[in-house]
């Protein structure tokens, strides 16, 4: 067993309903490409990873047990431009549920949003 110390954080999933309409939707806000497949009777859609670089990567996950929400764990996904995210959120028909609050003096800026599923996503910025 490894003794390197690390972040707690390794993967994530968001539930999604209906996994065209998602993969339109973080597609049209962040110009990601997923690579989809069925696993263990799930379908997932995958965030990209390159191990080189920082932070965790996940799905979008639709099966049974995925259900969207507003309650539990809220995700936040980075975004080089907070405000810009917003425009493209909304303009995708996204409900803003938290608006960009900038914290300048610890140097980030977030926002929350209603996905195209029903979940709450955070955003957020370094500054």
């Amino acid at each position: 067993m490894s003794k390197e110390k690390r972040n707690p954080g390794v993967y994530f999933e968001i539930p999604v309903l209906n996994m065209d309409r998602a993969v339109r939707f973080y597609s049209a806000l962040f110009s990601f490409s997923f690579d989809q497949e069925e696993f263990d009777g799930i379908q997932m859609a995958y965030f990209p990873f390159e191990e080189k670089l920082s932070g965790v990567t996940g799905a979008l996950a639709k099966g049974e047990i995925y259900q969207p929400t507003h309650q539990g764990i809220v995700l936040y996904l980075h975004t080089e431009d907070l405000e810009e995210t917003l425009r493209k959120a909304e303009n995708t028909g996204a409900k803003v549920l938290y608006p960009a609050t900038f914290h300048k003096d610890l140097g980030f800026a977030v926002a929350e949003i209603e996905d195209s599923e029903g979940n709450r996503l955070g955003l957020h910025q370094r500054l």
